[in-house]
């Protein structure tokens, strides 16, 4: 709402100058209208003095004409000169007589000047003017005796004009005097005006801002005690108002401010402390550990920040419905072993489990408190949180005081973030223990199969030859079972090896995520066991790979040069990565071949091809194996960019 309208019409500031203005404007238009209006006067005065003091000199002009009548008698053009002065004599008294605003003329208002005026012109008219007219009309003996009565009329006439002619200049003396009253009037209105304005914007403008001015920068000064007096209701006064306000507040700040920092500084280092208890126990729970040390170190971090007496970490079996204590603190050797498994909805920390709401027992309320251990053990306050991940219910811990402890909405939602910190952890090691197990699992699948393409038909045939030595020698075939002895010796030669080369395989590994290092390697030891060349072309530079990678890219590597020791009869094997951005591995033997087909009808018979493919498979490549016979083979695997993992 704006100020104009809180304040009466009466109080305002604007109000106060305008009227002001106004004022001083009015008595200056008054003023200045006096004196048009006495100059306007004195004009028409000075107009009917002249008029009327030319009476004087046409009656005398008159009378000079009338006697040249007299003595001329048959001068026609003295007639008419006398005739005409007469009607100019009247017509002066006329224009007197009405009066011309616009010229200006007329005869100032005084009532003895009209009356003078007045009877002067009755003169004229009943006296002088018919005795002139009657000069002109006569002859001989009647003119002389209108001559005679007529001549001694006209200096009592002039006598008469006189006066009047002298009043009216009286009183034009004394509307002089009033114009120059007026004019100086004016003057002084003007100065005492100017002073009273200037007396009143100091009053009302100058003085009030010169007060706020003086407060402000007291108020810099952190004067914050000073005040304004408040001397109207205008704007500067609710200006004055707000001012004592804005100090009353200012100062009511600065006295308390520094109890304000207090309270400020406490908040902060309250939140500092909420910030480090997180981020220590975030940065605790990331470690490599067993849930049970994991557990023991969160509970003793929260114990200590909370002045917690005790506690415990309990963790939800869910599919038995039990609670079991996986790390405990200040807590009695007994109690722990009691509450070592729990069953939900027992004793009030399965009751909490059962409704999933956080809860802080204080159980100096409950009517049956002393039938609980805790209280037995003197604990007064038994807080129970529960631990979550993905809004999934993974345990709880307790927080147990020997005092009362009451906890802040800030305090829970502290507590809350923790247990889901420490349900994130604990799932975390639960998906690796999963992973890890899939993982071996897999790695074993791999194994029995390489076992099974390798050391099982080895087995198998020295099986069958075995077999075959014992029927010999039952029936005394001492040649064919000297033939069968050398078979015995290449398969069991031929099993050893593939043992030692399955060895040598699984206890494969990078050197600091080197792919060509352990190339390199494999590549020299599969020449000094078969003597085969082998070339190892490596063009390209693109982005790392990550290491499941590298070593599912080795292992395939492994297993075609087994297949080309094992069924090829090459001589040389080229081996090239094309690392650009795509990636392309390419392992080309010039042994004998086979049939392409026929390798698609076996499907997954055959092993150690479906061991590569299932390894390309785990790193999203693709495994391409064509072959002819007597043409060699060439095995292909493709990784694209959008699944080339960093390392």
């Amino acid at each position: 709402m704006k100020l104009d309208t809180l304040l009466p019409i009466r109080q305002r500031l604007s109000t106060k100058i305008v009227g002001m203005l106004l004022g001083f404007f009015v008595l200056a238009l008054f003023a200045i209208g006096t004196t048009l209006f006495l100059s306007w006067q004195l004009e028409g005065s000075s107009a009917a003095i002249n008029e009327t003091g030319s009476l004087r000199m046409r009656s005398y002009r008159l009378t000079t004409l009338l006697a040249r009548i007299v003595n001329e008698p048959e001068s026609a053009a003295a007639r008419a000169e006398t005739s005409a002065e007469v009607n100019t004599i009247g017509a002066a008294f006329e224009a007197v007589r009405r009066g011309n605003p616009q010229r200006p003329l007329f005869l100032p208002p005084t009532e003895r000047i009209q009356v003078e005026f007045e009877q002067v012109y009755l003169h004229w008219r009943q006296s002088m003017r018919p005795m002139a007219e009657a000069i002109l009309a006569s002859e001989g003996s009647e003119r002389d005796a209108a001559w005679r009565r007529y001549q001694p009329q006209v200096a009592p006439f002039v006598a008469e004009v006189d006066a009047v002619v002298q009043l009216i200049e009286r009183d034009s003396e004394l509307r002089t005097a009033w114009l120059r009253s007026s004019q100086m009037a004016l003057v002084a209105l003007a100065v005492g005006g100017t002073v009273v304005m200037i007396y009143f914007m100091f009053l009302v403008i100058v003085t009030p801002v010169s007060r706020l001015q003086g407060g402000i920068q007291r108020m810099t000064q952190k004067d914050f005690t000073v005040r304004l007096p408040v001397e109207s209701k205008d704007e500067f006064g609710q200006l004055a108002l707000g001012f004592n306000q804005m100090a009353d507040r200012l100062e009511d700040l600065y006295t308390s401010l520094e109890d304000r920092v207090k309270v400020k500084t406490a908040a902060l280092e309250d939140q500092n402390r909420e910030l480090a208890l997180l981020y220590d126990s975030a940065a605790f729970l990331q470690r490599p550990q067993g849930v049970e040390a994991m557990c023991q170190g969160f509970l003793l971090r929260i114990s200590q920040y909370f002045n917690a007496d005790g506690g415990a970490v309990r963790v939800l079996d869910e599919r038995r419905g039990n609670l079991f204590m996986v790390a405990h603190q200040g807590v009695s050797p007994a109690l722990a072993e009691d509450e070592k498994c729990l069953k939900v909805g027992e004793c009030l920390c399965g009751q909490a489990v059962a409704t999933r709401v956080s809860v802080v027992h204080d159980l100096r309320q409950m009517d049956r408190s002393n039938d609980l251990q805790c209280h037995r053990e003197g604990f007064a306050t038994v807080s129970v949180f529960h631990i979550l991940v993905h809004q999934q219910h993974v345990g709880f811990f307790n927080l147990h005081f020997r005092k009362a402890r009451s906890f802040t909405e800030r305090e829970r939602a502290l507590l809350e973030t923790l247990g889901q910190l420490l349900g994130i952890a604990i799932e975390n090691l639960r998906l690796a223990a999963r992973e890890k197990e899939m993982a071996i699992s897999e790695e074993r699948n791999l194994v029995a199969q390489g076992l099974h393409d390798s050391i099982a038909q080895g087995l198998t045939f020295l099986n069958i030859q075995v077999q075959m030595l014992d029927d010999s020698l039952r029936g005394g075939k001492i040649e064919d079972a000297a033939a069968i002895v050398p078979a015995l010796r290449a398969g069991v030669q031929e099993s050893y090896e593939d043992v030692r080369e399955l060895l040598l395989n699984f206890r494969s590994k990078l050197a600091e995520d080197d792919l060509i290092g352990a190339l390199k390697t494999t590549v020299e030891k599969f020449r000094r066991q078969t003597g085969i060349a082998v070339d190892l072309v490596h063009a390209g530079a693109g982005a790392p790979f990550g290491r499941e990678q590298q070593l599912q890219m080795l292992f395939i590597v492994q297993e075609a040069l087994s297949n080309i020791r094992k069924h090829a009869m090459a001589k040389k094997v080229e081996i090239r990565l094309d690392d650009s951005h795509d990636f392309t591995l390419t392992i080309r033997d010039d042994g004998v071949g086979f049939d392409a087909g026929t390798l698609l009808q076996k499907g997954d018979s055959h092993v150690g091809i479906n061991i590569m493919r299932e390894r390309a498979q785990r790193i999203h490549a693709s495994l391409d194996i064509s072959s002819q016979p007597g043409q060699g083979t060439t095995v292909a695997l493709y990784l694209a960019q959008e699944h080339r993992r960093a390392a």
